[in-house]
């Protein structure tokens, strides 16, 4: 009989030390919406100062939608700002929040019943009409340079000037018609191709196909500076094959000369990649 007064006594005793919970937290209901910044604020018991805190939210559909930690400060508080996914489902969320104490798991839970805040009726939106003056166009509200009229206008000038027109592409890349890599196209047309028969039938029909794509990878290296580093990486292996045909003079010299440049690329661009690939795949 006596040890159970005293079973029953110890009893009395422990039970307040245990009343108090080891964790409370508390959050902004009004703000527990999908899409909202939710900030969560919580306290731990004392003497627990500087632990380590889980918390773990599910959403209306027992989705899990954060699962993080955060350390107590020196007053046992913490808190934590999260953004709740636009996919969570609204309802009720349920939020756990634990520690280990004496490598024993000790968690709190609670459940926050979403309260949508009052918003406001927005407004219509007007859509506002710009008008661009000549060789600029409207792009998301804003005037800019029509590039591509002035890629056309480029093209004209070029297929219409005596001796074929320059390079979009490498003036494009290179940045401008006097950089050192565009001079040396064209004086690589005007002072051999030209001066040659067979060169000046190779430009007409190279003129007719490279100007039917030029002026689209032109205008998107303006648009995208990685495409166009991509562009001088692919293409200034090719202009430095063709200082070949400084050398060749006469007639014969372009065949042979321009004929072996041409092998020399198929080789660089075609036959290298190709053995490489084949070797890749014997090895794997």
């Amino acid at each position: 009989m006596k040890l159970i007064l005293v079973a029953m006594l110890l009893v009395v005793i422990i039970t307040p030390a245990f009343a108090e919970s080891l964790i409370t937290f508390d959050v902004d209901t009004t703000k527990f919406t999908p899409g909202e910044i939710v900030e969560l604020n919580g306290k731990v018991q004392s003497g627990l100062e500087g632990e380590v805190v889980a918390v773990e939210i599910k959403d209306a559909d027992g989705t899990l939608i954060l699962i993080r930690t955060v350390t107590s400060d020196s007053n046992g508080e913490f808190s934590l700002k999260f953004k709740v996914p636009s996919t969570a489902a609204a309802g009720s969320f349920d939020v756990v929040t634990s520690m280990e104490l004496d490598d024993e798991p000790v968690s709190e839970s609670n459940s926050f019943e979403s309260v949508a805040s009052v918003t406001a009726t927005p407004e219509p939106v007007v859509e506002q009409v710009v008008n661009c003056g000549p060789g600029t166009i409207d792009k998301d509200g804003v005037c800019v340079v029509d590039t591509t009229s002035e890629t056309e206008k480029v093209v004209a000038e070029e297929k219409s000037s005596e001796g074929g027109g320059g390079c979009l592409i490498a003036t494009a890349t290179y940045g401008s018609e006097l950089a050192p890599q565009v001079q040396q196209l064209r004086e690589l047309r005007d002072n051999q191709l030209l001066q040659t028969e067979s060169g000046t039938a190779f430009m007409g029909t190279f003129n007719d196909i490279y100007y039917s794509f030029s002026p689209i990878i032109a205008d998107y290296e303006r648009e995208n500076p990685l495409f166009k580093e991509a562009v001088k990486l692919a293409i200034t292996p090719m202009i430095s094959t063709l200082s070949l045909m400084e050398n060749a003079e006469t007639e014969s010299e372009v065949l042979s000369i321009g004929i072996s440049v041409i092998m020399l690329n198929l080789g660089m661009y075609l036959a290298v990649p190709a053995i490489v690939i084949v070797g890749l795949r014997r090895i794997i």
